[in-house]
């Protein structure tokens, strides 16, 4: 790959998957909004050189993709199986490495307060998604420092790492429901810490 705006064929033999191929599929079968990748069932081609870090960046034989237009297309086509990750177009399924979750909540709005707060998460890639009943917010904790991990689903299993920043204005946030200090949106509340354990923090 030769800087950082293009993706180029890897150097496989012929009829190996490659990026470009990928992305060449999916700009031919892509019609308004997501594809379709819940009807898309192609065989498993094998692996390609492609890593989502835990950032949100997107490596491609390990260069970073600088094409926002490119990063977005493949996450499109993203397919959770099995706890395996894979790019999948109408004719290709191809395995990638994803470090943590494959997307990254950057920002939030949020709207109301109490059960009918809404909070309405942006992802690094564009992606918009109410947290409620079909987006949950969950937190897990490290279990030797305790630092909180939080996630918000995306779509079809897939999530997005909600960023430092944004967790820190979600805490303010917070409030305590049923022993526990949490998140209201969509008519659901999220628990992230136990009350008690706040309290003796």
């Amino acid at each position: 790959m030769s800087g950082q705006n293009t993706v180029t064929p890897s150097a496989t033999p012929t009829g190996a998957p490659s990026a470009d191929g990928i992305a060449a599929a999916v700009r031919a079968a892509k019609g308004r909004g997501l594809p379709p990748v819940h009807l898309w069932n192609p065989a498993f081609c094998g692996d390609l050189d492609m890593r989502i870090a835990r950032d949100g960046t997107w490596f491609y034989l390990g260069t970073p993709i600088g094409r926002f237009e490119l990063v977005r297309l493949f996450s499109s086509i993203l397919k959770l199986e099995d706890g395996k990750y894979f790019l999948v177009t109408p004719v290709e399924k191809v395995g990638i490495t994803v470090d943590d979750a494959p997307f990254v909540a950057v920002d939030f709005e949020a709207t109301g307060t109490g059960p009918d707060q809404i909070i309405r998460f942006t992802t690094h890639v564009g992606d918009s998604v109410d947290a409620g009943p079909n987006h949950p917010i969950r937190v897990e904790r490290d279990a030797d420092t305790g630092e909180p991990s939080p996630y918000v689903m995306v779509r079809a299993g897939l999530e997005a790492l909600i960023d430092r920043k944004s967790f820190y204005r979600l805490v303010d946030l917070g409030v305590h429901h049923d022993g526990w200090f949490g998140l209201w949106s969509g008519g659901q509340f999220f628990a992230v810490i136990p009350s008690a354990e706040l309290e003796n923090a």
